[in-house]
Parts: structure tokens; C-alpha cells; sequence
């Protein structure tokens, strides 16, 4: 009966999460924080991990995340430290989002990106084959794991071929053979099921990072520039950040209650949802009320994959997760938070505020 309560939920359940011991690496950053929010509003006990905030302003500070987390300073890269940081935790569920998670940053040190997406993932795995406390791993990867031929409107599936143009990509895809190997050869056989996440373009409140299309957005259009787009064509999977938040809270859920469901997850929209930057681009201009942008030709920069969708018929089949938010609904929610922050509302409201409204839509959009 518990298991099918797991499965059957629209939402994710607080009485399987109230106490739970849950540790969250990269808890400081964007999708981190949002996560250790969720997580904290359902009960849990979280245990974070992570680098220090990587931008002014972040999330993490706004949303006073450390008041609501056991929250450490380590890079996953310290073999050393985060397996003691590991080992006092004692988690019980453990959800791996820290990473090196852009694209050209990989491109000016992929050293760095290697070490830390694929040394720091092993890291992590490794600490936990000691415990006896864990039951479900769930680590993110990215969409950007798998070999881009570049053939719309072909969505990628969970069985494709993985690969990776850039340093970001290949060590995503590397990481996914380390968690792959690791659950097969060690964890399994403790008990743990394991699972990787690889979920689409995300936007949402409270991301600054560099390099990403919404962030860009808000910087140019608050100081009154023209936003610079360099490829509008590209088109991707996006979606609001709660929409694969929820993707891994239910797989966590899942994996607890049946194991046997341990693999990777495609996290996205449907398929006919990929959107171009510049539809993305258009939509923020109209919620956020204003905004220049200057259109490039698609040719500056290094190379950027043209054309990538995500096929999701797995996770809506075996979890029961499929979008609830429109792209055009996904961008207005977004810039409606930066516009109340930058208004002087709180990020945690903001913040908790959608969660509320993400919970009670149904999965057309409307509220239930």
C-alpha cells in the first residue's frame, strides 16, 4: 500500500520526507538552494555541501538557506574532507547537484570542470560505500550528456548514446559512466539504488549566474543595456527549476520504495516545447515589461549545440512525472520573482511562494 501512495502522489509526500536525513552537495547554488527549500518546507533534515556562493547576489544569502541546513564549506574535489563530512552526516538520502555547470567556464578551464565534475562525482560515491545509513542516490548530471547529432525534432532517450562536444558536456557524460559503475559494482549490493537525473535548460528566480540566458536578461535590462544574444536559433528543452526539482524528490521517493527503479531520467519538457532563445528572449521582454536586445548571427563564441530535446516518456511512465508549467507560464513566474525582488520583496517568500503554486497546479497549469 506505502508503495503505491509513492507512486500515485501528485506531489511529494511529507510524511515519507518529515525527518529524514537528507544530504544535498551544492546546496549554495542556484538549483541547490531552491532544493534545500523544498526539502526543508517538506520536513526534511537537511545536510549541505559545497563551495561557497559563486556570485553577488546569490540565492543562498537571500534566501538565508544556512539558517535552514547542517551546511558545510568543502569542494567535492577534497577526497579527504567531504568523505569525514560524509561520514558524520550519516544520510539517509543523498541528492549530488555540485558541479563546474557551465558550458563556456568549461571551455576557459576544463581541467577544472574534469576535476570537479568527474573526480569530485567519484568522490562523492565513494564516501557513501561505508554507510550503512543511505538508501536512494540521486546525482544530476545534465541533457548535454548525450552524443548531439543535431537531428530535430529527434528527442534524446535515456538508452542514447552519451558524448560531449565541450569539456562541460564530456564530463557530464563521464560522470554518468563513474555513477553507472559505481552503482554496479558497490552500492547496489549495499542496498542503495541509485539514479541519475538529466534535466533541461532551467530558469527561475534567484539565478545569477554567468553565462545563462535569464541572468543575462535581468543584468542588461536593470542597467538599461541591450541584452547580447549570440545564437537565437539554438533551441533547447527549457523549464522552470521546480519542474526537475520535483523530478528528483519524486525519483528519490521511488527509489526508497523500489529500488529496482535505479537508472538514468530524462527531466524536460514535452518535445514539441523546445524553444529557440529568441522565443525565450521574446517571452521575458513581455513579462518583465521592457528590454533592448541586440540579435547576433550565431556566429561568435565557441561551438554551442545548435538543437537539443529531451524524450521523458520514462519518468512520466514509471514515477508519474510530466511538466505542470508552459514555457510561456515557466517565463512569466521567473520574471515575476525578479521583479519582486527587485521591488525589495524577500527571496525565501518568492521562493516559497511558487513552491505553493507549483503544488497546487495540476498538470495543466491551472490551479486544482
Amino acid at each position: 500500500m506505502e508503495d503505491l501512495v509513492m507512486m500515485s502522489s501528485v506531489n511529494p509526500v511529507p510524511d515519507f520526507w518529515r525527518g529524514k536525513r537528507v544530504l544535498l552537495t551544492g546546496h549554495t547554488g542556484f538549483k541547490g538552494s531552491w532544493l534545500a527549500l523544498w526539502l526543508h518546507r517538506l520536513g526534511a533534515k537537511v545536510i549541505g555541501i559545497s563551495l561557497t556562493p559563486v556570485t553577488t547576489p546569490n540565492l543562498f544569502d537571500l534566501a538565508s538557506i544556512e539558517t535552514i541546513t547542517d551546511s558545510h564549506f568543502c569542494d567535492i574535489r577534497d577526497a579527504t574532507l567531504l568523505a569525514a563530512l560524509i561520514n558524520k552526516a550519516q544520510p539517509e538520502i543523498v541528492f549530488h547537484l555540485a558541479a563546474q555547470a557551465l558550458v563556456r567556464a568549461s571551455y576557459r578551464d576544463p581541467l577544472a570542470t574534469f576535476a570537479t565534475n568527474i573526480q569530485g562525482s567519484a568522490n562523492v560515491l565513494d564516501a557513501l560505500r561505508p554507510l550503512d545509513s543511505v538508501r536512494a542516490v540521486v546525482a544530476i548530471t545534465t541533457d548535454k550528456v548525450y552524443q548531439n547529432l543535431e537531428q530535430p525534432p529527434y528527442p534524446y532517450r535515456e538508452t542514447d548514446v552519451l558524448g560531449g562536444h565541450d569539456p562541460y558536456s564530456a564530463s557530464k557524460a563521464a560522470a554518468e559512466i563513474v555513477i553507472a559503475s559505481y552503482r554496479d559494482s558497490y552500492l547496489n549490493e549495499k542496498g542503495i539504488a541509485v539514479a541519475s537525473a538529466r534535466a533541461g535548460n532551467v530558469i527561475g528566480g534567484g539565478d545569477w549566474s554567468e553565462d545563462r540566458l535569464i541572468p543575462d536578461a535581468i543584468r542588461a535590462w536593470n542597467a538599461n543595456q541591450p541584452l547580447q544574444i549570440r545564437r537565437p536559433q539554438a533551441t533547447r528543452p527549457w523549464q522552470h527549476v521546480l519542474e526537475p526539482l520535483f523530478g528528483y524528490i519524486k525519483l528519490a521517493e521511488n527509489l526508497w520504495q523500489q529500488p529496482a527503479l535505479a537508472g538514468a531520467y530524462n527531466f524536460g519538457p514535452e518535445t514539441h516545447e523546445a524553444a529557440t532563445v529568441r522565443e525565450v528572449v521574446q517571452l521575458a521582454q513581455s513579462a518583465y515589461g521592457r528590454g533592448q536586445v541586440t540579435w547576433g548571427d550565431g556566429s561568435q563564441g565557441p561551438h554551442e549545440a545548435g538543437w537539443l530535446a529531451l524524450e521523458i516518456v520514462k519518468a512520466r511512465t514509471l514515477l508519474g512525472v510530466k511538466p505542470r508549467w508552459s514555457l510561456a507560464e515557466a517565463v512569466q513566474r521567473t520574471m515575476h520573482w525578479y521583479r519582486l525582488q527587485l521591488e525589495g520583496a524577500g527571496a525565501r517568500a518568492a521562493c516559497e511562494a511558487d513552491i505553493a503554486i507549483y503544488e497546487a497546479a495540476n498538470y495543466s497549469g491551472q490551479a486544482s
